[in-house]
């Protein structure tokens, strides 16, 4: 019985190695070591039943404590919505772990050789990591390649995006995998082979991130932005009693002094998203206040509804005098965290608009990315939280002059996910050539350069202004300029053909057996 066991067990914690190498622990050789584990011991296993049953186990493993900080939404109103936790990150882990679990399945169907179904299995895992960032509106959280965030390695992604990131630590742990089977096979001339060809593949990605982290990057436009991160927790933020003193915090972080170190007073001030506690047409004397406060143009995270009753979860432009100049709406919504998918018109009937949606009817998406002319502070790309998550969120406009995303993530905890989130969101920067003002209402507020770079932050949990200068942008990468559609049209002739070797091995046994009843 423990014999039988084993492989589960060995399964399961490989996943949890792999999980490791995510935001905030960043242990990327343990990461690479926990997936080469899973491509071994999937390929190992007897029948496809079992590579399914090992791979969903090995998924769990790493999504699970991935993924750990989805409970936290449903702790901000704990009295009625506590109950769901466990529940969502069942679901949410499980769901994910079937993106290992059907590619390794499809690649232990292809090949009777051991060491095919390794590299095949990699291939497959590299296709599904593609699908799940399109799937359902797509969730490209926790991708293989997000463990070289923060090292030179993470560079290449200016080349071809995190998909090239997740094709090279697949490609790695490959031949991990392939180098402990050719040794146990006591083929060691092979196994020293492939050992030899991942550092040095790693090797070449790291030398050539750290030679183009040192090239000095233009310099920027010299704008001082202020980035206003109040801190105000979740589970209070709507409290009646409290939504003015919240606001005022807001208002007297814009109006501090000017950091003496920069020499130079602010000249946007930019605040996270839903800071404002009013609607932007039904505002009362906020702009007011805020245009008193600030004294410099501000772009503040607000909630509006246009006059067929639609709500947006939305960025406005308010200028000196408290007039809107422009506004916002976010496109890519959260589901079930800001509206509820493919029953939604029958939900807001119910009353239900999503968990993060103040209104009963959720939010409306707005028509797509667009850019805001921010004056002398050149035009930004706006992101608003789950939007930097996608990097196709960048595309479908001119090239902006920089990258602005502001976010809640109070929603989220302080422990694991708005680190991953953050951590996604500087390779935005790094895949576009552009920088990245990041201002979040528990934090990470950060102003990142175009290498992805931190230049200044603000901790998590604290409560700040931080005024910081614009960096400079490069000019467009190749990954700008040819985006995913290759990745996706050698992935998808890559996946029919691994389909197709396993419908042919699968005839060549049936046949086989047909034959031996035969004779």
């Amino acid at each position: 019985m423990a014999q039988r066991l084993l492989p589960f067990l060995i399964a399961l914690a490989a996943g949890a190695l792999a999980a490791t190498g995510q935001a905030p622990w960043g242990l990327w050789p343990l990461a690479l070591a926990g997936i080469a584990l899973i491509l071994w011991v999937t390929a190992r296993a007897p029948t496809p039943g079992a590579v399914f049953r090992r791979a969903l186990l090995a998924g769990l493993g790493q999504f699970g404590p991935v993924m750990i900080w989805i409970v936290d939404p449903f702790l901000v109103d704990a009295a009625s919505t506590a109950w769901m936790a466990p529940f969502a990150l069942l679901l949410m882990a499980g769901g994910m772990a079937l993106f290992w679990a059907v590619p390794l399945w499809l690649a232990g169907r292809s090949s009777p050789r051991l060491s095919a179904r390794i590299w095949r299995g990699a291939f497959a895992l590299l296709a599904f990591e593609a699908l799940r960032g399109i799937l359902f509106t797509g969730f490209p959280w926790a991708l293989s390649g997000h463990i070289w965030v923060g090292t030179p390695v993470d560079q290449i992604a200016a080349l071809g995006g995190p998909l090239l990131l997740s094709g090279l630590t697949l490609s790695l742990a490959a031949a991990l995998a392939v180098a402990a089977t050719r040794a146990g096979q006591g083929a060691w001339l092979r196994a020293v082979a492939a050992l030899i060809v991942a550092p040095l593949a790693l090797g070449g990605a790291w030398a050539w991130g750290a030679q183009r982290l040192a090239q000095p990057l233009p310099d920027g436009p010299g704008q001082i932005l202020r980035l206003v991160q109040a801190n105000v927790p979740q589970d209070l933020k709507w409290q009646r009693d409290l939504v003015r003193p919240f606001f005022e915090r807001h208002l007297d972080l814009s109006a501090a002094p000017a950091d003496p170190a920069l020499g130079a007073s602010p000249d946007l001030i930019l605040w996270p998203e839903t800071s404002a506690p009013f609607l932007l047409d039904r505002p009362g004397d906020g702009l007011e206040m805020i245009a008193a406060a600030s004294g410099v143009p501000s772009v503040i995270g607000i909630q509006r509804q246009n006059p067929r009753g639609q709500y947006f979860n939305s960025l406005a432009l308010i200028d000196t005098e408290g007039r809107v100049q422009a506004t916002y709406d976010k496109h890519h919504l959260v589901p079930f965290g800001e509206y509820i998918p493919i029953i939604g018109d029958w939900a807001a009937r119910q009353g239900w608009g999503g968990l993060a949606a103040r209104m009963l009817s959720g939010y409306t998406p707005g028509p797509g990315p667009e850019l805001m002319d921010l004056g002398p502070a050149g035009r930004a790309l706006p992101l608003i939280c789950y939007e930097a998550v996608f990097p196709r969120n960048l595309r479908g406009t001119e090239r902006p002059d920089w990258l602005l995303q502001s976010t809640n993530d109070a929603w989220f905890g302080e422990r694991i996910g708005p680190f991953q989130h953050f951590a996604q969101a500087r390779l935005r920067a790094i895949e576009t050539g552009l920088p990245l003002a990041r201002v979040a209402n528990t934090g990470i507020s950060a102003m990142v350069d175009a290498h992805g770079r931190i230049t200044a932050a603000l901790p998590m949990g604290q409560m700040g202004a931080l005024d910081a200068a614009l960096p400079g942008a490069l000019p467009p990468t190749p990954y700008t300029r040819i985006g995913d559609l290759p990745w996706y049209a050698g992935l998808s002739l890559g996946m029919a053909l691994l389909i197709a070797a396993g419908g042919v091995r699968r005839r060549a046994r049936a046949f086989t057996k047909r034959d031996k009843s035969d004779t």
